[in-house]
């Protein structure tokens, strides 16, 4: 039985990561006003790599990458591919749909991959989670295609597929997770992942010494600290911790918290748009989670989502 002191600060760990995972939308979507979208990712995830090896050199933990061709392989989908979009779709779509599209449905996507790739099984559980997320998914678009001048409804699509993107990703990297360090792992995948986000920059957003000047500016810092220390650092450091005692299903639970957080704040601070179509299928995309994740324990075993 856990002590009641140890329990507790479990909960308030998880509490804080379900939080800092909610509040981090926010800062990303106003660092992109300052910075090109996907200029902040690169930056994000090369900032992030060197704290990564700082912190798996001080603990004298091993650097060297099993099965290289894999690492690059999952760094690609996982960072590069995903958040390329993920930052350019979430600067043009609401923050708290973006948050609802990509942790509602990262569990029906890791079990549709994983289902390829031989480690899922579809159960009819896991079909009724499928068409629920589905159902949940037109009815977070639907709100938005009368409203196609903001770019909301492209921005949610390539939330979706960044999505997409990180649970190929996340089903190639499973056996790297059995024969390597979290910390180091996380090292190799955001230091390539930010070394591939570099020419898609360069080619979506083209090159402005502006750019870097403009990291000076509050949003920018405010974003990267939210990104690199919170979302990065703290959030990630909690959710290994978690996931060690709690095993990655109930850690994993943060995904019906979360967005919630991020709903709320996009419409408290950034006066968001949120009517009953959203709401319909917020409820209707985390009832598919549920489902997803009451039996679909295995694929929530891939490394977490945060934005």
């Amino acid at each position: 039985m856990e002590r009641q002191g140890t329990g507790t600060a479990r909960w308030v760990a998880f509490a804080l990561m379900a939080l800092i995972w909610g509040l981090t939308w926010l800062p990303m979507k106003l660092a992109s006003e300052a910075v090109p979208p996907i200029f902040l990712a690169a930056l994000r995830f090369a900032l992030a790599g060197l704290c990564y090896l700082a912190i798996t050199l001080a603990k004298g933990l091993p650097l060297r990458p099993e099965q290289p061709g894999r690492v690059i392989a999952a760094s690609l989908l996982i960072t590069t591919g995903c958040y390329s979009l993920l930052f350019w779709g979430v600067a043009r779509a609401p923050t708290g749909l973006s948050a609802i599209v990509n942790l509602a449905l990262l569990p029906i996507f890791l079990i549709l991959v994983g289902a390829l790739y031989g480690q899922e099984r579809i159960t009819t559980r896991r079909l009724a989670a499928i068409g629920l997320g589905l159902v949940g998914l037109v009815l977070l678009f639907s709100g938005r295609t009368g409203r196609t001048q903001d770019g909301a409804f492209i921005g949610l699509a390539a939330v979706a597929a960044a999505t997409l993107s990180y649970a190929w990703g996340a089903v190639v990297s499973r056996p790297l997770m059995q024969a390597m360090h979290p910390l180091a792992l996380a090292f190799w995948q955001t230091s390539i992942g930010a070394l591939g986000l570099v020419p898609i920059s360069l080619m979506v957003e083209g090159y402005d010494p502006a750019y870097f000047a403009a990291l000076a500016d509050w949003r920018a810092l405010l974003g990267l600290g939210a990104l690199v220390l919170g979302g990065s650092l703290i959030g990630f450091s909690i959710y290994l911790w978690l996931v060690r005692d709690w095993g990655a299903f109930r850690a994993g639970l943060y995904s019906f918290v979360s967005p919630v957080i991020a709903v709320a704040a996009g419409v408290v601070f950034a006066q968001e748009a949120f009517g009953w179509p959203e709401a319909l299928g917020m409820g209707v995309t985390l009832t598919a989670t549920a489902l997803a994740l009451t039996e679909g324990r295995a694929a929530t075993k891939a490394a977490p989502k945060p934005a």
